[in-house]
């Protein structure tokens, strides 16, 4: 198969996620969109939309972002140093000493060197970094729910290409034939077997067909802009302003079955913003152990180095230096209940976590039932609408051969015609919808994509 150089090749979902952590710790610049392919195919779509749709970079930065919180939080668990400065200059007034006319130095001036450790918090350290790490872990479940949804979104507007596509090839033959039933029309009235009536119902129908033309041309053009946002292609150089890739593949058939339990317990099991949900509990059921740090003592080891002016000499010579080390605690007997209503917060966000949890559960469960209704019904829809084509087909046939042995009329040919064409289209739209079906069921259980299927 003829692929564009420019397009990155698939790799799978967690290395996808891998790939997403690498880009975000590198900080690399956002990906230059290549010049239109000639030849695009559904593969090479995802594949790019995996680097460049802007749902899934956003979400790598959301990853960025706690990891960045993260190290701040780490940082309150390793010494702080710090180097600080002074420098005063007093009015003689303040600083003339009756008692010693020497004294009288009118300038200040110190560097210290200070360092600080927090021995013990309350536990608060220790439970905010198990919080971020939850938090961490469901910003990674988020890009892959946001990768399944994006990727459905790039699958249903490559199948929206193909749709329109199909329908331009449908109007065009519909037009075809009825331009040669035109022309079979005049050529019989010049040979007098038919009245002008039967011409200017040829010309009647050749007209009513290319309006569904025009609008199925305007269709295709508007679904290749759709696919190219799900895309996040960004490219309008002039040479890619007007240029339409060719679009491989087709909107084939191909019966697909699931049963409704199995699928239930699997998007349960599987499905990211679920597993997400569960894991903003469990960092918010950390922070009532972190506003419960407020009851409990502080401990901070801190020291230093100090190197300051003497008393009655501002010159460097004369400098005093040396050491400080020491402890500092500090416990809040009673801060008027406002630890407490902070862990009743806590809870109360727990309580509404489990809620939201409970709530998504159910909404998965019946989005689970709705997905595998519609492919039921586009399957039945697909099935119904290839017998109907090979139904119409023939009875067009039978049509044209009587027509021209002059055993039938030419509105019935006319209306066989229109028969085929409806159902032509009407099979395309089931291939359509049950394509977009299977694609939709996936995401419902958590399977994601399928070029992503280890």
């Amino acid at each position: 198969m003829k692929r564009h150089p420019s397009f990155i090749s698939v790799h799978p979902l967690r290395a996808l996620v891998l790939t997403g952590l690498l880009t975000v710790a590198g900080q690399a610049q956002p990906a230059v969109s290549p010049d239109v392919p000639d030849v695009l195919d559904l593969r090479t779509a995802v594949t790019y939309a995996l680097e460049n749709n802007f749902s899934i970079r956003q979400a790598r930065e959301r990853i960025r972002e706690q990891e960045g919180l993260i190290v701040e939080i780490k940082s309150h668990a390793l010494p702080n140093a710090s180097i600080d400065s002074g420098y005063q200059v007093s009015d003689r007034d303040l600083v003339r000493d009756g008692m010693d006319p020497a004294a009288d130095n009118r300038q200040n001036w110190s560097i210290a060197l200070n360092v600080r450790q927090a021995v013990y918090s309350g536990g608060r350290l220790s439970a905010a970094l198990a919080a971020q790490d939850l938090v961490q872990e469901a910003a990674l479940l988020e890009l892959q729910a946001v990768v399944n949804e994006a990727l459905l979104q790039v699958r249903t507007r490559f199948y929206d290409v193909l749709l329109a596509r199909e329908q331009i090839a449908v109007q065009e033959q519909n037009v075809q034939l009825l331009r040669e039933q035109l022309e079979m029309a005049r050529n019989r009235f010049e040979a007098g077997t038919v009245s002008n009536f039967d011409v200017l119902r040829a010309e009647v129908a050749m007209a009513n067909a290319q309006a569904p033309l025009i609008r199925a041309r305007n269709d295709h053009r508007i679904a290749i802009d759709e696919l190219r946002f799900a895309l996040g292609y960004s490219n309008v150089a002039p040479g890619n302003v007007r240029k339409v890739p060719e679009f491989v593949g087709e909107l084939s058939y191909v019966p697909m079955t699931y049963e409704l339990e199995p699928s239930l317990a699997a998007a349960l099991a599987r499905r990211p913003e679920l597993q997400r949900l569960g894991k903003i509990e469990e960092a918010l059921e950390a922070g009532i152990e972190i506003e419960r740090a407020g009851l409990r003592p502080n401990v901070t080891v801190v020291g230093g180095y100090e190197y300051r002016n003497a008393y009655n000499s501002a010159r460097f010579g004369d400098a005093l230096d040396g050491w400080t080390i020491g402890v500092q605690s500090s416990w809040a007997i009673f801060d008027g209940r406002r630890t407490k209503g902070r862990m009743t917060q806590a809870r109360s966000q727990v309580e509404q976590a489990r809620l939201l949890t409970e709530e998504s559960t159910l909404a998965v469960e019946v989005e689970v039932r709705r997905a595998l209704s519609s492919l039921q019904e586009a399957a039945e829809l697909a099935e119904a609408a290839r017998l109907v084509v090979q139904q119409a087909d023939e009875a067009l046939r039978l049509a044209d051969s009587r027509y021209t042995a002059g055993a039938t009329t030419q509105l019935d040919v006319l209306e066989a015609r229109v028969a085929l064409t409806e159902a032509r289209t009407n099979q395309i739209q089931a291939n359509y919808r049950h394509n977009v079906a299977v694609a939709t069921m996936r995401k419902a259980v958590g399977q994601g994509d399928a070029f992503l299927a280890p």
